[in-house]
């Protein structure tokens, strides 16, 4: 039997991934101490690997496919195809910074006071290309994990992910410049790519997981109208919404149904309610293909 072999990230982002999987279709089981997760679908072979490592074993050819960070891709400059962004992370829909942070009573104001500084990070060869594209020399010594409090007694600043700024914070710490924006992506073996199987199935996994992320955005909101208040409630949706509308067997009433941001829902409802709309429904949707 034909299978792939998916590197999904051990850590922070297993528990979301895990679940997005979910919603995309796939039912993915690990125990707590197994790197050998099982999945539902005898063409995926899954392993549990750190994210950090994703990138290496996917160029190797290790791994066919995986999920890992942009900023792993970018700190270990792995030669991989990019299939998909997938805008998740541990505690939301969103992207995550990779961030340069001093203490807070620090008087370094910017990258060029790092000059002969001591900056302790994971991300090294992302700090040394940095500090090199802005002429600044410093020592750049790998971080083991903890490396908000490296500051100030081990280390003069520190790169860092974060994804709301609030353990920086916690810690007396501040921000002092963006270093790269990173969100999750779904990368390929180059070879692997081009294996007409194995791009097809990497390709439809990368589908299902956008759609699945595009449903936990998006509601759907489904309502009976008047006719007479018809072209109201429409002018109220947003424009670039276009409803499904449907009789019903009262030939004066219709049925309108449409998707939308699940944040516009909360201020639609009540507008929709005022303009004669009944019977309003907002439902979940599992996945959204566009």
């Amino acid at each position: 039997m034909k299978q792939i072999k998916l590197g999904i990230p051990k850590g922070s982002l297993q528990e979301s991934t895990f679940e997005l999987f979910r919603k995309a279709g796939f039912n993915i089981t690990a125990s707590a101490r197994s790197y050998v997760p099982t999945i539902d679908d005898e063409e995926i072979s899954p392993l549990l690997i750190r994210a950090q490592e994703i990138p290496r074993y996917t160029e190797q050819g290790v791994l066919d496919a995986g999920i890992t960070g942009k900023d792993w891709i970018e700190e270990q400059e792995a030669k991989v195809v990019e299939v998909a962004e997938l805008v998740y992370s541990k505690q939301g829909f969103r992207p995550v910074k990779i961030v340069l942070a001093v203490a807070e009573d620090s008087s370094i104001q910017s990258v060029k006071d790092l000059q002969g500084k001591r900056i302790a990070t994971e991300y090294v060869n992302l700090t040394k290309k940095y500090l090199q594209k802005h002429g600044v020399s410093a020592e750049v010594e790998f971080s083991w994990g903890a490396t908000e409090v490296k500051v100030p007694e081990l280390a003069d600043a520190i790169v860092e992910l974060t994804e709301t700024g609030s353990s920086l914070r916690a810690h007396n710490l501040r921000i002092v410049e963006e270093i790269l924006i990173s969100s999750t992506r779904l990368i390929a073996n180059p070879k692997a790519w081009e294996d007409e199987w194995k791009r097809r199935k990497i390709e439809d996994i990368a589908m299902l997981l956008q759609g699945a992320l595009n449903g936990a955005q998006l509601v759907g909101l489904k309502m009976n109208v008047h006719k007479d208040n018809l072209d109201k409630i429409i002018s109220i949706l947003p424009a670039l919404k276009k409803p499904t509308i449907s009789h019903l067997t009262d030939p004066d009433w219709v049925a309108v149904e449409v998707v939308l941001n699940e944040t516009q829902s909360r201020v639609l409802i009540p507008q929709l309610s005022r303009a004669g709309a009944q019977g309003i429904v907002e439902y979940p949707l599992n996945k959204v293909v566009f």
